[in-house]
């Protein structure tokens, strides 16, 4: 009996049986190219987990009849490299598939660098990292980069049926009925990782009893048993979960309720309310702002609450905090205002504070100018007068562009737009 897991057997010995990513594979594209050529490059294949990168490479390889290895950047030693390139000496050429690559060492990677150079080594690093992040240039340059994307319903749904029909890998020889509901959920609840919808049957096969027919009937309850709960491709430190969060907080900026409540939903799935917390904050103060200044307050109640009773009523407070965040108002008057102010500042235009405002709280000071000529706005009409606060080199710059977003902003911008009137007429 073969004690491989279902996933491993049912790996594609050519590029013709890869399920999915017709954009590099399929027929023209420019994996499907390099196999027709017999000209295999060092690549780097990245995407999600289950997505077929490791099967991906191993057909690659299959496909023109090369040897390989395949090694993992974590687990695998120099050493283990070392008897990789003898055995490649051996054969004047050989493929490396390299899981993980992204974790490969500075040693690991000097001692394989020379190899990839002289073409001794074809290298197929696969991760789901991102490369431009996570790989260190040196490699990423030697390598073309693939993006491998998640597999839909249909190619899960596919690879499903030929693990159970394939006399050799699969479960050819024996009389299996799978219902319709059952590979629907295999497929759904897997979420786009191949290798977890596999497992999932493995599982149910190998847990179902045989019929007095001699028949394995797999229903939707088994199904349901054997893939528990969904599986959700999101790490707290990989890519997938800065992506989600991106969405998170663009949905929430263009005022989409629906799209904001599902990315928050994959990070309470994920556990993260540390990263829910402090992009929630941030988003109340850099995309809401002036034109609903209590958003940020409330939000921070909100996380507050969060914090304080855990999930799952965690849920509670931030469904409400985030729903108000979507159809506010939206200003990043502010925080661009400051931006401004910081680029003059840092590009070396600030100049010289005016006298009158300097500090004069001390003997002499009026002797030096300091503090002289200084209009105490308290002491006029509506708390306002006219002077100079800005240095003089930069007297007449505006930073605060004001948006008629909510009634407050609205107000504040009439405030500024008289005062500037009247700082003109006294200029």
């Amino acid at each position: 009996m073969n004690r491989k897991p279902l996933a491993f057997r049912m790996r594609p010995a050519h590029i013709n049986d890869i399920i999915g990513q017709d954009h590099l594979v399929g027929d023209g594209k420019i994996l499907n190219r390099m196999v027709k050529a017999e000209q295999l490059a060092s690549m780097i294949l990245f995407g999600p987990p289950g997505t077929g990168k490791t099967s991906t490479a191993f057909a690659l390889a299959k496909s023109l009849d090369l040897p390989v290895k395949i090694l993992n950047a974590v687990v695998d030693k120099k050493k283990d490299m070392e008897i990789v390139v003898e055995e490649a000496k051996m054969t004047g050429h050989l493929v490396l598939i390299l899981d993980e690559v992204h974790r490969l060492d500075k040693a690991k990677q000097d001692f394989l660098l020379p190899h990839l150079e002289s073409n001794l080594i074809t290298l197929i690093g696969c991760t789901t990292s991102n490369p431009y992040h996570a790989i260190n240039p040196a490699i990423r340059s030697r390598c073309h980069l693939f993006e491998l994307h998640g597999l839909t319903e249909k190619h899960i749904k596919t690879a499903l049926i030929r693990a159970i029909d394939d006399p050799i890998n699969g479960y050819g020889e024996l009389d299996i009925t799978i219902s319709d509901k059952a590979l629907e959920h295999f497929a759904i609840s897997a979420n786009g990782d191949l290798r977890s919808a596999l497992n999932g049957l493995e599982l149910a096969v190998s847990s179902t009893p045989k019929n007095s027919e001699n028949q394995v009937i797999i229903e939707l309850s088994t199904a349901e048993e054997c893939m528990q709960k969904k599986s959700f491709s999101h790490d707290k430190g990989g890519d997938a979960h800065y992506d989600v969060l991106s969405a998170f907080q663009k949905s929430i900026r263009g005022s989409d309720v629906d799209a904001a409540l599902h990315y928050l939903g994959r990070l309470i799935e994920a556990g993260d309310l540390d990263s829910i917390a402090r992009r929630m904050v941030v988003i109340a103060y850099e995309d809401i702002g002036l034109a609903n200044p209590q958003a940020g307050p409330r939000t921070l109640a909100a996380v507050e609450a969060a914090e304080r009773i855990g999930f799952p009523e965690a849920r509670i407070p931030l469904s409400v905090a985030i729903i108000e965040l979507c159809l506010s108002p939206k200003s990043n008057t502010a925080y661009k205002a400051l931006d401004a102010a910081l680029a003059d500042i840092r590009s070396g235009k600030s100049g010289e504070i005016p006298s009158h405002l300097k500090d004069s709280h001390y003997q002499g000071a009026k002797n030096l100018g300091r503090g002289v000529d200084y209009k105490y706005p308290h002491n006029y009409e509506n708390g306002w007068v006219s002077q100079q606060y800005l240095p003089d080199s930069i007297k007449s710059r505006q930073y605060y562009v004001p948006k008629n977003t909510g009634k407050f902003e609205q107000a504040i911008k009439q405030v500024y737009e008289r005062i500037q009137s009247d700082k003109k007429k006294h200029n």
